[in-house]
């Protein structure tokens, strides 16, 4: 069973925490997402218009080329001036190194070299017939060049094939000028994913050392497929890095941007904590603030159960003190007022039981006292008039005698139901002891009109007791049979072992004790006749109960009543034997 503690600290999780949380959770997976969709997007479109700068410039030099060839098809050119319209065109556009023309054989032309030309037609160049760029290559001195392969018509109908070596220092440059934040830089890589230029002054040692076939061109190889926009890895420096690529329109090469993660997502990051501290602050804020009204609320209701626990103890004086207007303290000023009417009523209840109590009392006293008072009464006024008569005297000394016995009687149950009786223990036999009781109370059975009969099955079974005491407890039982048996009933008591304990049974076939009294018949001044105190059963209880036994009744309307009294047997007979010996 759940607490209303737990239960209120589920709510609150539920009500408060659970969404706040949720919030957060959300948000900065959002945040996060958004953040790498933006950091992505932005850096695609720089590598994009790389891509575009690069395809330009490539463009422009193949338009160089073609200009060239459409100069060179003018009939009747001599070598020599073949050669020196491309030396012109050399110094024209320096970024080509050599441009040199070839006819259909592969045999050189022309040249702007003033010796044999170092370039040559491509193998893959004489399967086209379209403008043909080589992959990037690095010269001896590392830097990156191409050659651009342009169909040229010769004359008398033949073709040949003009070939610039382009020098690309300028993409370098290019490249370098690219930037992505304050350490974002670009990249470019050939055919096959090969570095030849990156931005990044402390990476370029990279494109000679690695052959171009580092981290960063192992990343971009996953990159050509056009649904994966962007990736992250650890640089050769150890630097995490967020990388997005970007194809080169007509070529095979690819332009890439790399960023640090720490600079591309540092103001999500910023954000990221500024939310988080927010959130934080807030779910520490609701945790305080339900608390402490929880408290509040919840400490009121805990003194509410404390002062009831109290009532239901029998502490009538706990009060509790309500703060607030709310239900709570209209609760507690009902529960005030309750206790205040249970404390009057039980006052009421006291003074009513207490005029009850005082009143069977008294009529009790008036109807056992008022006979022998009235017998001594009138013993005294005939002891006047028969002062010298002897023999009235002996009747008037055993009459006041007798008389003073039964005040006295009623005096000590009065007296032994307010304290414990004083008891003497030694060992009992129980069935001379039960034996002696029932021959002294035949004459009073008889004189009943009914029968008194002992059933003695435990010779020789003794018990601790008080001989005095325990006879009176036997003849309270046996005078209240024969006062609840009709004429011609019976009255039994009996003895029986029980293993180690012994039983003492007085039942009769009398008219019963109804069951909604038979709870009640051993508490002080309850009586099922109509005369008496009702102590004799309450203080045969106690007596009972101090030798260390129990004392219990059955009875069905009609059919008759059982005491039975049980106490454990003792070895004291041997003692007892010596005593008589």
């Amino acid at each position: 069973m759940k607490s209303i503690r737990s239960r209120f600290v589920m709510l609150i999780a539920t009500a408060a925490i659970a969404p706040l949380v949720t919030y957060g959770i959300v948000s900065v997976v959002q945040l996060r997402s958004g953040t790498v969709q933006s950091v992505t997007e932005g850096n695609h479109r720089v590598a994009e218009q790389v891509a575009g700068q690069i395809h330009q410039y490539i463009s422009n030099n193949e338009r160089v080329l073609k200009s060239l060839a459409v100069e060179l098809r003018t009939a009747g050119l001599a070598q020599w001036q073949r050669s020196r319209i491309l030396k012109d065109y050399v110094l024209d556009f320096p970024e080509f190194r050599e441009i040199s023309m070839f006819d259909d054989s592969g045999r050189p032309v022309a040249t702007s070299r003033f010796t044999d030309p170092t370039v040559s037609v491509p193998e893959a160049a004489k399967a086209t017939k379209d403008v043909y760029v080589a992959p990037l290559n690095l010269d001896n001195d590392a830097l990156p060049t191409t050659t651009i392969v342009v169909p040229v018509a010769l004359g008398k109908g033949g073709t040949g094939r003009i070939v610039g070596e382009l020098a690309l220092e300028e993409l370098w440059r290019m490249v370098d000028r690219i930037t992505v934040g304050e350490h974002g830089r670009a990249a470019l890589l050939t055919e096959g994913d090969r570095l030849v230029a990156h931005g990044n002054p402390d990476k370029k040692r990279l494109i000679a050392l690695t052959s171009g076939k580092g981290p960063l061109a192992q990343k971009v190889a996953t990159l050509h497929d056009a649904s994966v926009r962007s990736t992250q890895y650890q640089d050769e420096l150890g630097e995490e890095m967020v990388l997005v690529a970007a194809p080169i329109p007509d070529l095979h090469w690819m332009v890439a941007v790399e960023q640090p993660t720490a600079e591309a997502f540092a103001a999500a990051r910023r954000m990221q904590r500024t939310l988080t501290l927010v959130i934080g602050a807030a779910l520490l804020g609701t945790i305080v603030v339900g608390w402490l009204w929880g408290r509040s609320f919840l400490t009121r209701i805990f003194a509410l159960r404390r002062a009831t626990l109290a009532i239901g103890e029998g502490r009538f004086d706990e009060r509790v003190t309500m703060t607030g207007q709310d239900e709570l303290k209209q609760l507690g000023d009902s529960f005030n007022s309750m206790a205040d009417s249970i404390v009057q009523l039980q006052e009421d209840v006291r003074k009513q039981e207490r005029q009850a109590m005082f009143g069977r009392i008294a009529a009790g006293l008036v109807h056992d006292l008022s006979h022998p008072i009235q017998n001594i009464g009138n013993s005294c006024k005939l002891i006047q008039k028969m002062f010298d008569d002897v023999e009235y005297r002996e009747t008037f000394k055993r009459t006041v005698e007798r008389e003073m016995v039964v005040i006295k009687r009623v005096l000590d149950d009065l007296r032994n139901i307010a304290r414990p009786i004083p008891l003497e223990r030694f060992p009992i036999e129980i069935d001379r002891s039960l034996a002696d009781v029932v021959e002294s109370m035949q004459q009073h059975a008889e004189t009943a009109g009914l029968t008194l009969r002992a059933e003695l099955a435990a010779p020789g079974t003794f018990i601790e007791g008080d001989l005095f005491a325990l006879g009176r407890v036997y003849r309270n039982l046996i005078v209240n049979a024969i006062q609840a048996t009709a004429p011609g009933g019976l009255v039994v008591a009996a003895t029986e072992l029980q293993q180690d304990n012994v039983q003492i049974r007085v039942y009769d076939t009398g008219c019963g004790i109804a069951p909604d009294r038979l709870g009640k018949v051993f508490e002080d001044f309850v009586t099922t006749k109509r005369r008496g105190l009702g102590l004799g059963l309450a203080i045969s209880k106690k007596i009972v109960e101090q030798l260390g036994g129990r004392i219990s009744v059955a009875s069905e309307v009609g059919k008759g009543t059982t005491f039975v009294l049980e106490f454990r047997r003792t070895k004291g007979n041997d003692i007892a034997l010596g005593q008589a010996g």
